[in-house]
């Protein structure tokens, strides 16, 4: 159940009426600069690569709803998790879960990876197994729960004091769970990484991502990376996303019920061979989730009853799930990994997850839930 504080928080964190016209919304600031009084001496801003009002009251609202102290709104999730990473250097261990957005393992792999920095991908469902692959030179923990595709829950609490003990930082990418069903800050991780994209922006209209933290230094060290760098959350795009947090903890009290309906009917069918959904009591990590998490999301994973043909008539003859990447809009959809948002994991990885072609995870939107089951239904009357 969402904490009913955050309901008021969402629709007021951030925004104050415009002093000059009285405006209930902050405007949208489409401005690369600012006319100073004197050389060196302006009103708080001075390009909008630094700062920007708008995105001013963005952040404000981010750090609202995650109650964090600092929150830097980016371009994109991945931009905010470079600006992360690269505050490590050449020689630096991240031990990062296996079970991680695809874009994240290829960010990794095929990026930051050439500077030098080793990325170590392990099962942290295993706590003792992530104790044991810490190193001397582990500088950070990258945790993703709960995971895409497969849904695995890791224990936050127990990998941040692993990872303090080591005297690296816990970084939690709290994306599928979304600030009002999960707190990581609370739990102990030291960095909480969004993409905005996603539940936060919850209208599939607009690109974006977010760094949260309690810790000043980090909340410095990434700031200025990011002016350094460039990728910031433009005027536009950081309106948009402050409106859509307003309306947040509605929106994910009906994902949610809706996904428990999905999962539970997907459950019970005889063409699905498996269910992953964290709300089920038959998944290993459903008394974890229940400590950890207030609520189990919107995202439901299940392996169809069939060869990829079987999954691809399944798919097409879906008419309320559109088949398209990404998550968390308002509509639902459905997403096939293994060629989609996962086709960059290494094939031996994918196959060690699980992540074949009769995996499929489903966005659950916020339509009416009976239209939600019955599309499901005669979709899997294909197979």
């Amino acid at each position: 159940m969402i904490d009913p504080r955050l309901y008021t928080v969402a629709v007021h964190a951030g925004t104050e009426p415009d002093p000059r016209t009285g405006a209930v919304m902050t405007p949208i600031y489409q401005t690369s600069t600012f006319v100073q009084e004197a050389p060196g001496q302006h009103k708080g801003w001075d390009y909008s690569r630094g700062t920007n009002p708008s995105r001013d009251a963005l952040e404000a609202a981010l750090a609202g709803i995650e109650t964090a102290q600092h929150a830097i709104a980016f371009a994109s999730g991945l931009a905010a998790e470079q600006a992360i990473v690269q505050n490590l250097a050449p020689g630096d261990h991240v031990l990062v879960c296996n079970d991680v957005y695809g874009g994240t393992g290829r960010l990794f792999r095929t990026v930051m990876g050439r500077f030098g920095i080793e990325f170590e991908f392990a099962d942290l469902s295993d706590v003792d197994r992530a104790r044991a692959a810490m190193r001397p030179n582990t500088r950070m923990v990258w945790i993703e729960t709960p995971t895409n595709p497969t849904l695995q829950i890791l224990d936050i609490a127990a990998l941040s004091d692993i990872a303090h003990a080591a005297g690296a930082v816990a970084v939690v990418d709290n994306t599928f769970a979304s600030p009002l069903f999960q707190s990581p800050l609370a739990l102990g991780a030291d960095i909480v990484v969004h993409s905005t994209t996603k539940y936060i922006g919850g209208h599939s209209d607009l690109v974006g991502g977010a760094v949260m933290t309690n810790d000043a230094e980090w909340a410095g060290k990434i700031r200025y990376l990011q002016f350094a760098a460039g990728a910031v959350s433009g005027p536009i795009e950081s309106f948009l996303l402050h409106r859509s947090i307003k309306s947040l903890a509605v929106r994910m009290a009906q994902h949610d019920a809706n996904a428990m309906a999905v999962a539970e009917f997907l459950d019970g069918h005889p063409k699905v061979r498996r269910t992953f959904y964290p709300g089920l009591p038959g998944h290993p990590g459903h008394e974890l989730a229940r400590r950890q998490m207030s609520g189990f999301s919107g995202i439901v994973s299940c392996e169809i009853d069939g060869d990829f043909a079987a999954t691809t008539r399944f798919v097409k003859a879906l008419e309320v799930f559109a088949l398209a990447e990404s998550l968390g809009g308002v509509e639902s959809l459905v997403n096939h990994p293994e060629t989609m948002t996962h086709a960059s994991v290494p094939e031996p990885l994918r196959a060690e997850l699980g992540i074949g072609p009769s995996l499929l995870r489903f966005s659950v939107g916020i339509e009416y839930v009976q239209d939600l089951v019955d599309d499901l239904a005669r979709a899997l009357e294909t197979i």
